[in-house]
């Protein structure tokens, strides 16, 4: 039946008379436009614009693994927590959609053949017993604390995550691909840039319209939605763009600009300088606005490691920042702020010393594995504390935060030899752009704990982005150094 009902639909599509096929295409046009409207006037302009934008980006993922990268960035740097509209027993996240397409495509090319080679990299045996001991400890912690299904998928976003490390060194083998997923990783990082500082320069009665639209995709809504300095509604607002949380755009910030740093002073930039200039100056700039200290040290590290090691021309750029910020009248109530939290004095840092002294408490009590991720046996203590390496430790203890020190370690390592090795122009400058950005990543960490948080999923994928990039470009290096002596 099915068959021959496609036999007269080709028959007639592809009639020789062509006032058949006129009609026919005519017909296809007409009940196509009339579902297109249906759809419109039943779920609206909005979510319309989100199927058909969601459909054509399945099509390119589904042609193309590298395309699923651009559909991750988008998410990750531009709607991190929007949810799709509609109930499954949970409501799927487009970062569960994204990152669930990517995966799919790039294993079922592992399984049919079309990719023939399995890249682990020196540093995929740590990454691996990394995702095993977070795994260990969330079964562990599920004998005190049982999971619902919210923490369930948060935790395995997290591992997904984690495993992005994997998907990336298999999938971006080449100088030319390493390339094009950095321009749509650093465009994506600009339009995250550009619509925080619109948001803050907007009024706020037109920023929390925009927030209240999105609220169907549950984003926050109403004026609780915007951020102040000490949660003072009479006081200097801070910029959130679509992160919600503005220590966790600060955090984005760090290694967008970071990224963006080695290409204004490379003689083989991947865009026209000017461009790169434009999007980097709209980044600091929301960086600024989000009145993140711990952002604006992040970055400072970064810039200073492309410094030493390679772009002196970044320290003059880097002076003129210190000197306007120091110097500048707008900068003087941030200077204060910076000032205080060196000193302790703010509340915001007498915060973070409590919940790093509770922290220390839990650590002893649970030392080897931590008490996982949903909860914690005992009533006088609590999960959660602003610091990377404190809350690794709590969820995995001592065993995996060592692990993640690991991790790291041999990361730096290796993009140390490769850096000596000697890397073409282009790749040298990905290789100090990404490997200053984790270095950015983890001193903000001393003060936040964004990048392995179950409630910033996103932030964990965009450490790992980063990482599974950098370790990308070491390896394509590696081998087009080595194809080059034979």
């Amino acid at each position: 039946m099915f068959q021959t009902t496609y036999r007269t639909f080709q028959d007639v599509i592809f009639s020789p008379s062509p006032l058949v096929r006129r009609l026919t295409l005519a017909g296809l046009l007409a009940t196509g436009a009339a579902a297109i409207a249906l759809f419109i006037g039943v779920a609206g302009p909005l979510l319309a614009l989100a199927a058909a934008a969601a459909i054509i980006g399945g099509v390119l993922i589904l042609n193309d693994t590298h395309w699923g990268f651009v559909a991750l960035c988008g998410v990750v740097f531009l709607i991190p927590f929007a949810s799709l509209p509609f109930s499954i027993g949970f409501k799927p996240t487009f970062l569960d959609l994204s990152l669930g397409a990517l995966f799919f495509v790039w294993l079922f090319k592992l399984v049919i053949g079309q990719q023939e080679e399995f890249v682990a990299s020196p540093l995929g045996l740590p990454v691996l017993l990394f995702m095993l001991l977070a795994l260990f400890s969330f079964a562990l912690g599920l004998t005190h604390s049982p999971a619902n299904t919210f923490l369930l998928r948060r935790f395995l976003e997290i591992l997904i995550g984690i495993a992005l490390f994997f998907v990336v060194i298999n999938t971006v083998r080449s100088e030319n691909e390493a390339i094009w997923v950095t321009r749509w990783v650093m465009l994506a990082g600009w339009g995250a840039a550009a619509i925080a500082v619109l948001f803050y320069v907007l009024p706020q009665e037109v920023t929390v319209g925009i927030l209240d639209r999105m609220a169907r995709f549950d984003y926050p809504g109403g004026f609780g939605a915007l951020r102040f300095i000490e949660d003072d509604p009479n006081g200097v607002m801070r910029a959130i763009g679509t992160s919600v949380d503005p220590n966790v755009l600060g955090g984005m910030m760090i290694v967008v600009a970071a990224l963006m740093l080695p290409q204004l002073v490379s003689s083989q930039p991947i865009f026209p300088r000017w461009f790169t200039f434009a999007m980097w100056v709209t980044a600091v700039l929301a960086l600024y606005l989000t009145y993140s200290r711990s952002a604006l040290l992040g970055l400072a590290s970064s810039m200073a490691l492309l410094a030493v090691l390679k772009y002196r021309r970044l320290i003059p750029l880097g002076m003129v920042g210190a000197l306007l910020l120091l110097l500048l009248p707008v900068t003087q109530e941030y200077v204060a702020r910076l000032l205080e939290g060196f000193a302790g004095q703010d509340l915001a840092t007498q915060m973070r010393f409590g919940e790093y002294k509770d922290a220390l408490v839990l650590i002893e009590r649970y030392p080897l594995f931590g008490v996982g991720f949903t909860g914690t046996p005992d009533m006088d203590i609590y999960l959660g504390v602003s610091m990377l390496y404190l809350i690794i430790a709590e969820n995995m203890g001592v065993i995996g935060l060592a692990m993640f020190v690991a991790v790291m370690v041999g990361f730096f390592v290796m993009a140390w030899r490769a850096w000596r090795r000697g890397p073409n122009v282009r790749m040298e400058a990905l290789l100090l752009g990404y490997t200053g950005a984790i270095l950015g990543a983890l001193v903000s960490g001393v003060f936040d704990h964004y990048w392995f948080n179950m409630t910033y999923p996103h932030m964990t994928v965009l450490f790992w982005l980063y990482v599974g990039m950098a370790t990308a470009v070491i390896l394509v290096s590696e081998q087009d150094q080595s194809a080059s002596k034979t």
